[in-house]
C-alpha cells in the first residue's frame, strides 16, 4: 500500500502513465478479492466497507424496482442481522416498501424453509447474513439462495464475518449480492466490496452517482491504497484460511471448556456446531442482570457489535441490550451478562488461558464467591 500513499498517486481512470499504474494495481486487487469468493473480477464493486455494500445492495435493488415505475415491493430479512442491514430495511419501510423480519430460532439460526415460506409474488430481495457477527452462528445460505433463484428473487448476504475465515463460493452458494470488508481479515479499515452477479447488475441502481467508476455501480475516485490492502488480505486468507480456521476452532473450544467447567454458570449462545471458528458469545447465570463487560479490564472483548449498538435505544450512559440475543429469546437479565470474545490470527493458547482466568475470577467476584 505504501507507494500509493506517496509517490504513486495517479487516478485509475486517468489516461496517463500514473493512472495506468494505479489501474494495474486495482485490477490485481480486484482479481484477488474475486478469487477469495469465487466471483469474476468484473463482479467486484469496491466500497468504503460492508455497511455501504449492504446499503448499495438493499437500497439499490429498491431504486431499480422504482425506476421501472413498479408499485409496492417486498423485502425479507431477519431480526438478528447487523444494523447495517436492519437500518436500510427500516428506511425502505418508511419509503413505502413492505419488509418481513424473520425470527431466528433459540440457537440463532434462520432456516431455509422460513425464507422460502416468506417469499411472495412481489418480493424483490432477501438479505440473510452468512454468519452472525455476535454469536458466529452460520446460516445455510446456499439453500436460501437456491429458493430465491427458483422464484426470481435477488439473494443478498452480508458475509462480513464469514469471508476470509471459511471457504465461500458465490456460485455454489447461489448468491447474487455479497458484502464484505477489509478490516475483518486484517486489511485496512474503510475499504470493502459488494460482489454483484453479472446477470443481476441491471437490478441494482447505484447510490452514489457522478462518474463511470466501478462500471457505473459506484461513482467516486477509488481508494487505491485501501483497495490494494484489501486485495492482499484476500490473497493471504485464501492461502492460510483452512489451517487457520482449524487452529482458531481449537482455541475457541479451549476457551469455552474452561468457562463451562469453572462452575460460574457459563452458557454459550448459538448453535453448538454451526458456528464460525473464531467467535464465542457467553452469558453467566451466576450474575444475572450484571454487566460483566463493564468489569473486564485486561482483555479486549465486547458485549455485542463494536459501537454499532452503543446507545441505541438505551438510557444516557448505558449500552443497549443485544438485539441478536433478544431475537433468540435470551432473557434480558441473562443477556445483560453477555461477552463476545473473538480469537485471531495471532492469538495464542497462553493468551486464551490468561483471558479465561481473568473472566472466571471477575465473575466469581461479582457473584460473591471466593476468587481462586
Amino acid at each position: 500500500m505504501l507507494p500509493h500513499f506517496t509517490g504513486q498517486c495517479g487516478n485509475s481512470l486517468a489516461a496517463h502513465t500514473y493512472g495506468a499504474a494505479a489501474r494495474q494495481a486495482i485490477d490485481r486487487a480486484r482479481g484477488q478479492a474475486a478469487g477469495l469468493i469465487g466471483a469474476m473480477p468484473d463482479e467486484i464493486v469496491f466500497t468504503s466497507g460492508a455497511s455501504e455494500a449492504n446499503n448499495l445492495a438493499i437500497k439499490g435493488a429498491a431504486a431499480a424496482h422504482r425506476s421501472h415505475k413498479k408499485k409496492g415491493g417486498h423485502f425479507i430479512t431477519q431480526l438478528a442481522e447487523h444494523k447495517a442491514v436492519l437500518a436500510p430495511m427500516h428506511a425502505l419501510e418508511a419509503a413505502g416498501f413492505e419488509v418481513t423480519f424473520l425470527r431466528p430460532d433459540t440457537r440463532g439460526m434462520i432456516h431455509p424453509a422460513q425464507v422460502a415460506g416468506a417469499i411472495r409474488m412481489d418480493t424483490i430481495l432477501v438479505s440473510i447474513m452468512a454468519a452472525n457477527n455476535e454469536t458466529g452462528v452460520i446460516n445455510d445460505i446456499a439453500a436460501m439462495g437456491r429458493a430465491c433463484r427458483a422464484r426470481g428473487v435477488l439473494f443478498h448476504t452480508d458475509a462480513t464475518q464469514f469471508v476470509g475465515k471459511l471457504p465461500l463460493d458465490v456460485v455454489a452458494a447461489n448468491v447474487d449480492l455479497l458484502s464484505f470488508t477489509g478490516h475483518k481479515m486484517y486489511g485496512p479499515k474503510g475499504c470493502g466490496a459488494l460482489s454483484v452477479r453479472e446477470a443481476c447488475r441491471e437490478r441494482v441502481r447505484p447510490l452514489i452517482e457522478g462518474g463511470g467508476h466501478e462500471r457505473g455501480m459506484r461513482a467516486g475516485t477509488l481508494n487505491t491504497p485501501g483497495i490494494i490492502g484489501l486485495g492482499e488480505a484476500c490473497a493471504l486468507c485464501a492461502h492460510d484460511m483452512v489451517a487457520e480456521a482449524a487452529r482458531m476452532a481449537e482455541l475457541r473450544l479451549r476457551l469455552e471448556r474452561a468457562l463451562m467447567n469453572a462452575g460460574i454458570g457459563a452458557v454459550i449462545n448459538g448453535h453448538p456446531e454451526q458456528r464460525l471458528p473464531h467467535i464465542t458469545n457467553v452469558c453467566f447465570e451466576s450474575v444475572k442482570g450484571e454487566a460483566v463487560f463493564d468489569r473486564i479490564s485486561q482483555i479486549a472483548c465486547s458485549a455485542g457489535s463494536a459501537l454499532c449498538t452503543a446507545g441505541d435505544g438505551a438510557a444516557p450512559g448505558k449500552r443497549a441490550a443485544s438485539h441478536v440475543l433478544a431475537a433468540m429469546g435470551v432473557a434480558d437479565d441473562l443477556a445483560a451478562t453477555a461477552l463476545r470474545i473473538s480469537l485471531g490470527r495471532f492469538t495464542t493458547a497462553e493468551e486464551v488461558d490468561r483471558a479465561t482466568g481473568h473472566v472466571i475470577g471477575m465473575v466469581r467476584a461479582m457473584a460473591g464467591a471466593p476468587v481462586t
